[in-house]
């Protein structure tokens, strides 16, 4: 199964759609209103409960809550957002499409942004920094949180793969000026598309609404406190709410299994020469979706992904840089690129080829993740356990492992 949210799917889901059907029959004959988002307004307002955020705005995508995020903070061109070099390409693509530049930073052995580097890649048209949340485990929001306020940045944190987790018990996406999140079937929990946006501050819900609503003021108001936008169309469905309020409904009970099975795993592979487990900057509040090994040697990875079935994490498309060929042809100033990029005044272009952050490209390329509740063969967790898995599963698993750590040929 993709994710553990897609696994968990049942009687719960079923009811929700079949009550938006039920109703949309009963008021199909309403002059005018037949009473459109009752069940997108019973998330957002149980999204916000359950993460403790003023305000949650349900979208339809993780990429459509980075735009509305990023609009609802203000970033647009002449800014810059520092952006990890080990993300997901909506991270960056989003922000260039505001028509801000994004500029890469190193991450650090948590495979999540390098605090030192950021300081390093600040300038004075830098408006924000993007902590990625990946693999389900928490960047170093401690220094990146002191960073932002020394030097008065905005911080938004991209959780995409990371619902439900924590940085020292506060959850995941209420510590920046803004969260976002997904709702793919890849992820913990799913309405098989949308996404959502988490945040304290009246005016960037404000912006983010009408942004992704044809620029109404929330809710569907005419009028309203704030500023007038022109907005597009980015709310999420009726029938895809009714799946992640059940879902949601669900997600402490999901990650407790995930993580009851990645200490499994974990344990029954145990100490490994040559190999060691990735920097957790929170343990306890990871998600623990994939359980992430570090190689000392990139050519011992290699041989144990290639043994396994699966790929080292820095051959991983569009998560790793490197991968991008339209982001490095747009930092050689092919602006067609990106689409309503006008080239305007051409500043001093960001190197973006592989090569750009080498301590990521050292520590991708030895690292294999194995999927404990997260498979995606794209990402490079193809190969282990999901949130089913019983203990014979698990120890096969955990052998496998081993098996090629130590170089065992496979039967």
């Amino acid at each position: 199964m993709p994710g553990p949210g897609y696994g968990s799917i049942g009687d719960e889901e079923r009811a929700n759609v079949l009550a938006v059907l039920d109703r949309w029959q009963a008021t199909r004959e309403a002059f005018d209103d037949p009473g459109e988002g009752v069940m997108v307004r019973r998330f957002e307002r149980a999204a916000a409960d359950r993460f403790g955020a003023a305000h949650c705005l349900a979208v339809n995508s993780g990429t459509s809550a980075l735009i509305a995020a990023l609009v609802g903070l203000g970033i647009g061109p002449g800014d810059e957002v520092i952006v990890p070099g080990y993300m997901f390409v909506a991270s960056i693509a989003s922000v260039l499409h505001c028509g801000a530049d994004a500029v890469l930073a190193e991450v650090d052995a948590s495979l999540t942004l390098d605090p030192a580097d950021v300081r390093a890649k600040i300038t004075p048209r830098t408006k924000a920094i993007m902590p990625v949340h990946m693999l389900g485990a928490p960047a170093d929001l401690t220094a990146l949180r002191a960073l932002a306020d020394e030097h008065g940045l905005l911080l938004i944190e991209d959780c995409a793969q990371s619902a439900g987790g924590s940085y020292r018990g506060r959850p995941l996406g209420t510590i920046g000026s803004a969260g976002t999140f997904s709702l793919n079937h890849y992820k913990v929990i799913t309405a098989l598309a949308g996404g959502f946006v988490l945040t304290d501050d009246p005016r960037v819900f404000q912006r983010a609404y009408s942004f992704h609503d044809q620029g109404w003021f929330p809710y569907r108001q005419d009028h309203g406190e704030g500023d007038p936008l022109l907005g597009m169309n980015l709310g999420l469905g009726e029938l895809h709410a009714a799946v992640a309020l059940a879902q949601l409904g669900k997600l402490d009970r999901i990650l407790g299994r995930v993580r009851q099975v990645k200490r499994q795993l974990v344990a029954h592979i145990g100490e490994l020469p040559g190999v060691r487990q990735r920097t957790l900057h929170d343990r306890e509040g990871e998600c623990g979706t994939v359980a992430v090994y570090v190689f000392d040697d990139a050519a011992h990875a290699q041989d144990v992904a290639n043994r396994l079935g699966v790929k080292t994490l820095i051959d991983s498309p569009t998560h790793y840089y490197g991968s991008l060929p339209t982001l490095a042809a747009f930092g050689r100033g092919q602006w067609s690129a990106v689409p309503f990029r006008a080239p305007g005044t051409r500043r001093a272009l960001h190197h973006c080829e592989p090569g750009a952050l080498p301590r990521t490209d050292d520590i991708l390329g030895r690292t294999v993740a194995l999927a404990t509740g997260v498979s995606d063969s794209y990402l490079g967790a193809g190969f282990g356990v999901h949130a089913g898995s019983g203990a014979e599963e698990i120890e096969r698993a955990a052998e496998g492992f081993r098996e090629a750590v130590a170089g065992v040929p496979a039967v």
